[in-house]
């Protein structure tokens, strides 16, 4: 069999996929963060949410975030608070954790918008589903 070419899409898709995680990285490392930290700064950027919550949310078991958690907190990214309406405990972004979720969150919009910025809507929708199909696929 020859060689894959570097000019298929799938060569390319790859390529920029790596090269994105690479970009995503970059703030993480700048401001002190761990790969996985964004992940709990979005979500707790909805709203406060609890420790169980935001587990399940995460998909990850209890005994695996808390130190993360506890890492955060330290580093003044989040704080432990009551939440929801009947006020459990909870945990919820600071304000040096909401400026930096929304750093992040820009420098997210950034590299979309560079992946996406030459394509119309209906382009955007079609290559959205068409990698979510191959997502799909491959998860099989």
């Amino acid at each position: 069999m020859s060689r894959p070419s570097s000019r298929s899409t799938l060569y390319r898709l790859i390529e920029a996929g790596q090269l994105a995680h690479k970009a995503l990285l970059l703030p993480l490392v700048e401001k002190g963060l761990e790969p996985g930290d964004d992940a709990v700064l979005f979500v707790l950027g909805r709203s406060g949410t609890t420790e169980a919550d935001l587990a399940a949310e995460l998909d990850l078991p209890i005994e695996m975030l808390t130190p993360r958690l506890e890492r955060l907190a330290s580093r003044d990214f989040i704080t432990r608070q009551a939440v929801g309406p009947e006020l459990e405990p909870g945990l919820a972004l600071t304000a040096r954790g909401v400026r930096v979720r929304n750093a992040l969150a820009d420098h997210w919009a950034q590299l979309e918008e560079a992946l996406m910025g030459e394509l119309k809507t209906k382009q955007r929708k079609k290559l959205a589903e068409a990698l979510g199909r191959f997502v799909e696929l491959l998860r099989l």
